[in-house]
Order: C-alpha cells, then sequence, then structure tokens
C-alpha cells in the first residue's frame, strides 16, 4: 500500500532548512567583519558615535542594561551599566567584544533562542537595546518574543532599525565603501515594527527619527542631526527610527511568578504652603485617606501671614493625621518639593497645591491611574473640564496652552497642561529623577518641568488625568504671569538643547 508523504513535516523542514541557511550566511558575513582591523572600520564610524550619543541621552549610567546584537560591544559599553550583557550569534564578535571591555557579560547566542543569557542574576533589566538588529533577523516577532524572560513593569526596550527611504542610498554608500558591507535587510516601517511588538506583548510609547547626514561633514553634519531632522518635512528623510517600549503587564504575568501584593503602597501628599492660612483647615478634612496610609507633608515657605503657625495648630488637633511640617530655606515652589519628597516617606509621592484649585477629592484617580499601571507619572489637567469663571485669568489660559504645545514637540508625546500643580510618581522614580538632574541642571523655581522633563528623560509612561478647576478661595495667586511667562519660556530654549538637540 502507497503510503501519502507527510506534507506538514516537509513543509516544516524546508523552512528549518531556509532558516539555518538564512542565519548560517549571516552567521560568516559577521564573523568576518569582526575579524576585520580598525582601519577598515572607518566607514560608519561617524554614524555609531551619533547612536552612542542619542542612546547615552536615553539610557543613564548604573542600569541593568541587555544589548541583543552587541557586535563588538562599543555601544553597550558606552552606557555604562551598572550589570551589562551583551549577546550576539557572532562567536568573532563575542570575543572581540570580551577582549575589549572584560567589566562587562558577553554571550554568544542567537537572538532567536536566548535561552539564560544572564547566568544566575534572574532579576529584570531595565533597558534593553536592539540597533540596527531587527533589520537582519529570520523572524523579527520571535526576537521580540525572546525578551520576555528579562523584562519587569520599569523595563524599556530601545530600538534603532533602518529607515526604508533610505534603501537605494545605503546600497550606493556600501558600493562607494562609505557604508560597511550588509546582506538583504528587512526594510520595517516604524507601523510594521509596532505591529509586532503589540503581537509580541509589548506597547509603544514613542517614536521618532534621528541621523540625517551620517558622514562627518563639518558644520553641515552637526546642523543636520541635531536640528533639521527633529523639524518637520526633515524628520522623513532620517536615516534610522528610533522606537520605545514597554512590556505589557499580562507579559510579565505570563513569564515570571508574580506574586500579589499584599501591601498596599502608602502615600505622601506634599502640600508647599505660602500665604495660605485660610486652606489648612480644608486640606486636613478634605484630603482622603489612601492606600495604605496617607501622610501630609508641609513645606511652609516665606509666608507673610501665619501659614506656619495654622499648620502647628491643625496638627496638633488632628492627631489622626500623619503629618510633617517643614520650614522652607530657600524659595520657590520646585525648591519646596526638593525639600518634602526628601523627607517624605511614602511609596507614592504627590503635589497638592495649597490653593485648593485642584480639589483633595480628586487625588484617589491619580493613585489608582499609577497603581493600575495605567501611567508612572500622573500628571493633572485642568483643560479638559469647563473652569469656575475666576479659576485662571485669560493671558494664563493662553499661556499654559501655548507651553502644552512646546511641551508636546520636546518631549514627543501630548502634554496637554504643563503646569497643573498635581504630578504623581513612585518613589523609586523620582530617586532615579533625583540623581539624574544634574543633566538639566537646578533651574527650574516651579518645579513642574523640572519633574517633567526627569520624567521623560527616563522614558516614564506620562498619563494626564482630567480635573475641574476651582476657583481660589483664600488669598492671592503667587503666580506673576509676565515675570513667570518669561522665565518659563528661557527654560524651554534652554531644554531643547539638552532634549530635543542633543
Amino acid at each position: 500500500m502507497q503510503t501519502r508523504p507527510n506534507l506538514k513535516s516537509q513543509s516544516q523542514s524546508s523552512r528549518d532548512a531556509a532558516r539555518e541557511s538564512y542565519t548560517a550566511s549571516r552567521r560568516d558575513h559577521w564573523d568576518e567583519i569582526a575579524q576585520w582591523p580598525d582601519r577598515r572600520r572607518i566607514a560608519g564610524r561617524y554614524y555609531h558615535r551619533r547612536l552612542a550619543t542619542l542612546y547615552q541621552f536615553l539610557v543613564a549610567p548604573n542600569q541593568r542594561v541587555l544589548e541583543v546584537g552587541c557586535s563588538n560591544g562599543d555601544l553597550l559599553a558606552s552606557l555604562r551599566p551598572g550589570f551589562g550583557v551583551g549577546v550576539d550569534f557572532s562567536a568573532a564578535a563575542v570575543q572581540r567584544a570580551a577582549t575589549r571591555h572584560p567589566e562587562l557579560r558577553f554571550v554568544q547566542a542567537d537572538a532567536l533562542e536566548l535561552g539564560d543569557i544572564a547566568g544566575e542574576d534572574d532579576d529584570p533589566f531595565d533597558v534593553i537595546i536592539m540597533s540596527d538588529l531587527l533589520n537582519d533577523v529570520w523572524d523579527v516577532q520571535t526576537v521580540l518574543e525572546q525578551l520576555a524572560p528579562f523584562v519587569g513593569p520599569g523595563t524599556r526596550i530601545i530600538i534603532n532599525s533602518y529607515s526604508r527611504i533610505w534603501e537605494w542610498p545605503l546600497a550606493a554608500a556600501e558600493k562607494m565603501g562609505l557604508a560597511k558591507p550588509v546582506l538583504n535587510q528587512n526594510w520595517l516601517t516604524v507601523e510594521d515594527i509596532a505591529g509586532l511588538l503589540h503581537l509580541s506583548g509589548f506597547q509603544l510609547m514613542r517614536a521618532w527619527q534621528e541621523v540625517l547626514l551620517p558622514l562627518p561633514v563639518p558644520l553641515i553634519a552637526p546642523l543636520a542631526n541635531r536640528v533639521l531632522v527633529k523639524l518637520p518635512f526633515f524628520r522623513m528623510f532620517g536615516l534610522t527610527n528610533f522606537i520605545i517600549a514597554k512590556p505589557n503587564p499580562s507579559l510579565i504575568s505570563e513569564h515570571k511568578s508574580v506574586k500579589a501584593e499584599s501591601r498596599k503602597p502608602t502615600v505622601s501628599v506634599l502640600v508647599p504652603a505660602r500665604n495660605e492660612a485660610g486652606n489648612i483647615e480644608s486640606i486636613f478634612e478634605r484630603t482622603p485617606e489612601m492606600g495604605g496610609g496617607t501622610e501630609l507633608v508641609f513645606v511652609e515657605g516665606h509666608s507673610k501671614d501665619d501659614t506656619y503657625e495654622t499648620i502647628e495648630r491643625a496638627i496638633a488637633t488632628h492627631p489622626e493625621r500623619r503629618c510633617k511640617l517643614m520650614r522652607q530655606k530657600g524659595a520657590g515652589k520646585g525648591d519646596a518639593v526638593r525639600i518634602g519628597f526628601a523627607a517624605a516617606s511614602g511609596d507614592v509621592l504627590m503635589i497638592l497645591d495649597a490653593d485648593l484649585t485642584v480639589p483633595p477629592e480628586d487625588l484617589p484617580r491619580f493613585y489608582d491611574a499609577l497603581r493600575s499601571g495605567k501611567g508612572e507619572f500622573i500628571n493633572g489637567v485642568r483643560l479638559v473640564y469647563p473652569m469656575e469663571k475666576h479659576a485662571m485669568r485669560l493671558f494664563n489660559l493662553f499661556g499654559n496652552k501655548f507651553f502644552s504645545l512646546v511641551f508636546s514637540y520636546l518631549l514627543g508625546q501630548p502634554i496637554k497642561d504643563t503646569l497643573c500643580g498635581t504630578k504623581v510618581m513612585w518613589r523609586h522614580d523620582y530617586e532615579r529623577l533625583a540623581a539624574n538632574r544634574s543633566y538639566f541642571g537646578d533651574f527650574d523655581p516651579f518645579g513642574d518641568f523640572d519633574l517633567l522633563f526627569g520624567a521623560a528623560k527616563l522614558n516614564l509612561a506620562i498619563t494626564e488625568v482630567p480635573i475641574r478647576y476651582r476657583e481660589r478661595t483664600y488669598g492671592e495667586t503667587n503666580i506673576q504671569r509676565w515675570k513667570h511667562g518669561l522665565l518659563l519660556l528661557r527654560m524651554c530654549i534652554f531644554a531643547c538643547g539638552r532634549i530635543k538637540f542633543i
């Protein structure tokens, strides 16, 4: 009796053979390039230096970093990780990387089969980077799925991948010896990668273009790569697409033994108070208890009324509330925020302006958004619901809308209200932000820009919560709209060079 061939088995064997042939040709190709002497590596050197600059902005030092497709390890080493692991399927590349950077761990492995690359250290990585890797692999979705065992809730995936518009220019540059030779590439769009990330359990956070001119042309290259590529029209010609993604909670729960959190996070509500004596009692009465307990942290700042004494009396008459009170030595709300957050003991840090134009009753919304994982930096928005008649002066409203547009451009994500005083984040994220504050400098007297810039640089997921903005019922605003507006504009101009045109 004649048996029918197993067509499914033959098809699988054919796919396996095609994959093995594809992988072998690329392994041989990259083994050969890894053994080139440095004098043959001039082509593309400027491009890789530019990539290193961009990654150094995106990845803070001393983090746990995994690079898949690490080549000679130079990019990973430039990030100064506290614990760094580089993976490449080229044995020659791994050997070269280990020689150049003995302080890091390098592993020979195929991106399609990562296995136990971190050894006994099973903590999640803070950052996983893949630079010019997805263009070159057999199955992008499988590569992304291989990352699941190495991620935690705060892990960020950073990818850069050649733009499709550069397919022909790069081929011409290769023929002229201006770019190192490559085999056939996967020319993926941002939408392609976003879809593959979604299928693999990740969520796209933001994407943008970089490197308009990959050659070291004096004066022109810095102008093109720091400024022009960030502008409309020019950015569509960027050589590489940068993408930042984060894991979905379901991905983490599927691949890790996630213990239920038995202890609810505690909350610290920071209240900067200057000339707000008439609002103090309402703060005590209206601020709800949240999570595992709520403490009120007051920082009084050179009031002309008896705000400090009023807070002291309120603390004495409300023994049921956990409270701290400090007198500010410096000036400005930003200084008060830094003092208060340093003294706070809660797992969750909140800011509540003492003028009560943002109702304290809305704070649980911020807490829920943070704890549920819907965001990692929760920003209040006053510009969605209609305001009470005298809540915000007309020019202040125009100023807020203007700075929301500026911030949306600077941060690469929509920010509707930059100056709402209510902002909420995890303590551990604030500590990372504070540790890297020197990058922007201590120049923000309001504290809002300092926190938003810092959150964006840490690639935190910024989520906005609309609130109804109320009229002030006691005292007068401390904001001087023209003087402070000009100061805010100067801060935005300064930030352009530190966060956008880098």
